[in-house]
């Protein structure tokens, strides 16, 4: 039984562009500069490689584009929680997951669901884990009741 170097190598990648994916949307939120300019700086020569360099691209374009979207979603499945009160990098993450459900159809739900679960337990509060996986969970689960889920490839659906 071999190693599969190509298989650890790829989630790794992945794993960190999104850290970084993070990381740009945690400084935009905070400090209002142009999104363009604190990914180039944080995100020039970080990465693995340049493929998983236009994915984190990719991702923080469609998180500030689809900004709003993505919040409806949070506030309508954080019931009895006030949007402004959940921990900002929780709201990020959700924002991150969301966005990877609704908008890249080549990453299997649980991926998404589970690396933002640990992205959660890693940068944020003791229960972020937990609450993000709970929030990102009925998101699904909507998606797939009303045929909104739009996922290619084999095993990216599960039945």
């Amino acid at each position: 039984m071999g190693i599969d170097w190509k298989g650890p190598m790829i989630r790794r990648g992945r794993r960190l562009a999104r850290e970084y994916v993070l990381r740009v949307l945690y400084a935009y939120e905070l400090s209002g500069e142009p999104v363009e300019q604190i990914a180039g700086d944080l995100l020039m020569g970080k990465l693995l490689d340049e493929k998983n360099q236009e994915f984190a691209r990719s991702l923080i374009a469609k998180v500030v584009e689809h900004l709003d979207e993505l919040n409806d979603w949070i506030i309508r499945k954080s019931q009895n929680w006030d949007f402004h009160r959940i921990a900002v990098l929780d709201r990020i993450i959700l924002r991150m997951g969301i966005c990877e459900l609704l908008y890249f159809p080549d990453i299997p739900p649980k991926v998404t669901i589970n690396e933002a679960v640990e992205l959660a337990k890693k940068y944020s509060t003791e229960k972020s884990g937990i609450f993000v996986n709970g929030i990102l969970d009925a998101v699904l689960r909507e998606l797939k009741e009303t045929g909104q889920l739009q996922k290619t490839g084999r095993g990216l659906l599960e039945e």
